[in-house]
């Protein structure tokens, strides 16, 4: 047999050999499933706190809020979270001082009813994750970075299979427009420019319902 002829069996056996094992034994690598996510308003809080008179903390939270996120399987790196509150559900606890905050000279809510984020990317640290979004106050958007402690995984009573977290990170209010301001007699500062963030949040899996 001509050597040409035995090289192109040979060639047609390996060719042969490797169409079985890429059709037969390669398995098909399958895309992660998304996991979608809405927080549980019962068992989370939205708060900032901010000095007054720079000797004294002042906090305040929002009463109502919504959030979702959507990560491939249960880890949240990389995943999206949108955020939203309600900002005439701000309190502090004083009604007079709700009230000045709701107006013009801070939150302006009859224009700016909503303070949202969103993320742009969620990568992970040594005690949880670093959370980058762009948050949207008084109609301003800029980029902000919250530090995320992850606090582990549980399911409640009822089945809910949920994911705990603990939010912080601190914002200037001038640069959303937030400009009110005053000073004492003694030309000390009456309220802070920094605002500090702190979010305590359950994050609950959405089951899809079966068709």
């Amino acid at each position: 047999m001509p050597i040409f002829a035995v090289s192109k069996q040979k060639d047609n056996e390996i060719l042969t050999r490797m169409s079985g094992f890429t059709n037969s034994n390669l398995k098909k690598i399958e895309p992660m499933s998304k996991t979608t996510w809405k927080i549980d308003e019962l068992h989370s809080d939205v708060q900032f706190k901010i000095k007054h008179l720079v000797i004294s903390t002042v906090t305040g939270s929002f009463t109502k809020f919504s959030a979702e996120a959507e990560t491939d399987g249960d880890d949240f790196a990389g995943g999206k979270i949108s955020f939203s509150a309600d900002v005439n559900s701000i309190t502090t606890g004083n009604d007079q001082r709700d009230g000045h905050l709701k107006s013009p000279d801070f939150f302006d809510v009859a224009n700016h009813p909503t303070m949202d984020f969103i993320s742009t990317s969620v990568e992970k640290s040594s005690d949880g994750y670093k959370l980058h979004g762009n948050l949207t106050l008084r109609g301003v958007t800029k980029p902000v970075t919250l530090l995320v402690e992850f606090g582990g995984t549980a399911t409640d009573i009822y089945g809910n299979f949920k994911a705990g977290f603990e939010v912080s990170g601190k914002i200037s209010r001038s640069e959303f427009g937030l400009m009110w301001g005053a000073v004492t007699e003694a030309g000390g500062v009456v309220v802070s420019d920094e605002v500090k963030i702190a979010a305590n949040v359950q994050m609950m899996k959405v089951v899809a319902e079966m068709a």
